[in-house]
């Protein structure tokens, strides 16, 4: 069985962004953990969780936040295990000010970010890393790129047909 990954959100209102990163790992056959924590409001939490998650059985950490989003690097600095950022978009600064939160880490405490609402990709990251050592998950993903090559071949053959 694979290894768990948790998708910890920074608020209850970044659920319609994660829910494509739980979605995606569940796709997969990943065990997911979905929480709210928060790096400011809970985080006692937020640190005891993320120093346990290892022997807790998880792999990686998704976690998102937005404005001041520093939801990833206190996770970070608490476990050895790889956490993945997703920067969420809000009202201010269209997700520019948790882009720069989550990707500007001090030398130490890295912290793997993707896009702004990125969480699909964040998953897929997760999965990534948890192929490292599981075959299953390995050929899942090598599935997964053939055919979307096999995708872009096709949309090239429609439009050559086209003109």
């Amino acid at each position: 069985m694979s290894k768990k990954v948790a998708v910890i959100m920074g608020s209850d209102s970044d659920w319609g962004i994660v829910k494509a990163a739980v979605e995606t790992l569940k796709e997969y056959g990943v065990p997911v953990e979905a929480h709210v924590m928060s790096a400011h409001r809970t985080p006692e939490l937020a640190c005891s969780f993320a120093a346990n998650a290892r022997e807790n059985g998880f792999g990686a950490i998704i976690a998102a936040a937005g404005k001041a989003a520093h939801l990833a690097g206190v996770l970070a600095a608490h476990t050895t295990l790889p956490v993945i950022g997703i920067p969420v978009k809000s009202s201010t600064l269209d997700g520019l000010d948790a882009l720069l939160a989550t990707v500007q880490m001090p030398s130490g405490i890295p912290v793997a970010t993707v896009a702004i609402d990125g969480a699909k990709n964040a998953a897929l990251l997760a999965i990534q890393i948890l192929a490292v050592s599981d075959g299953e998950l390995e050929t899942k993903l090598a599935a997964m790129k053939k055919e979307m090559t096999e995708g872009v071949v096709k949309k090239d053959q429609k439009l050559q047909e086209q003109y």
